[in-house]
């Protein structure tokens, strides 16, 4: 393998933080200790790790509200991770941000936004704003399949391609915009053939194996980088999870669900390091029991911290 054992060790690791992150909220939320709904990425590990161990420190990325594992991958802490998505002062945005907005823009990651594909035209300004200030920068704007039918979607990448913008877009296409089979909105077998409406290079990649992801970032990146402009990631994936912890999932079968867990992006990788001799058996358990102690390390002390103050709640809220 091309790539250093120690840059795959630490995309081994980040996935397993990322499913042993949400398993664990997952359990927080039935146990009542989380405010409002939650949205789990479990089963699509592969792609937020992928992508963001492509990226460099300076990068920025606008999350998925699916966005754990893009936050875990761009660098983010889960113990302040983990105190935001309980709605703890100590979170890593105060409280204020909860499951769905976790953001840090010390790390590059600019949030996730409520409006399906509302992030994408704001990654298109981030990358403007790189390039007219002459920064070594790439901008990655994550979304999903159900966002490529939106508006904004089309005139974002019009726009990208026309000014020749350092961004990425990537999508996260686990299938089902919430419960809308992606086949049912679509006339086109791969979401990356739209790239060709705006000249633009377009991929689609098997988003459960995250060599592969990684290797089409990369090389997106670089294009981007070198100031050819954009590129358009399809990541073909699935959510284990219904859409959010209030979906009943009654509109696709246990079975279908059930063959996607045998696709598991973990164990697969796992697997990959394994037979390779990039490590042994007792290496990668080593990994795994270290992500279960940080995690349950960071669940237990989140729990103990204090609730935002009221008087502190119009702290760095904006309005005009």
């Amino acid at each position: 393998m091309s790539i250093a054992k120690d840059k795959l060790a630490d995309m081994y690791e980040k996935m397993m933080l990322t499913r042993i992150f949400e398993e664990t909220a997952a359990k927080l939320f039935t146990q009542g200790k989380v405010h409002g709904t939650a949205h789990f990425c479990i089963g699509e590990e592969a792609t937020g790790i992928g992508v963001c161990a492509a990226l460099e420190p300076q990068d920025q990325i606008y999350a998925t509200h699916r966005g754990h594992g893009q936050s875990i991958g761009k660098g983010m802490d889960v113990k302040r991770m983990m105190a935001e998505f309980l709605g703890k002062a100590t979170g890593v945005c105060r409280g204020k941000g909860g499951c769905m907005h976790i953001a840090e823009l010390a790390v590059g990651n600019l949030g996730a936004n409520g409006i399906v594909a509302g992030g994408i035209p704001i990654a298109v300004g981030s990358a403007l704003s790189a390039k007219m200030q002459g920064l070594d920068r790439v901008v990655v704007d994550f979304f999903g399949d159900g966002a490529a039918n939106e508006g904004s979607f089309h005139e974002a990448l019009n726009l990208a391609s026309i000014w020749k913008l350092p961004v990425l877009f990537v999508c996260v296409n686990n299938q089902y915009g919430m419960s809308m089979h992606r086949t049912k909105v679509m006339n086109i077998e791969n979401i990356s053939e739209r790239a060709a409406s705006y000249g633009i290079p377009g991929k689609t990649v098997d988003g459960n194996d995250v060599l592969a992801v990684y290797e089409a970032v990369l090389a997106a990146d670089e294009y981007a980088r070198s100031g050819q402009g954009p590129s358009l990631i399809d990541c073909f994936s699935y959510r284990w999870r219904g859409h959010s912890k209030s979906d009943r999932n009654l509109y696709r079968t246990h079975e279908e669900i059930d063959e996607w867990k045998q696709k598991c992006p973990i164990r697969r990788f796992k697997k990959v390091l394994v037979d390779a001799a990039v490590m042994t058996s007792d290496d990668v358990e080593e990994i795994d029991h270290a992500a279960k102690t940080a995690v349950d390390r960071a669940a237990e002390e989140a729990q103990t911290f204090p609730e935002p103050s009221p008087e502190n709640m119009e702290d760095e809220v904006y309005a005009k």
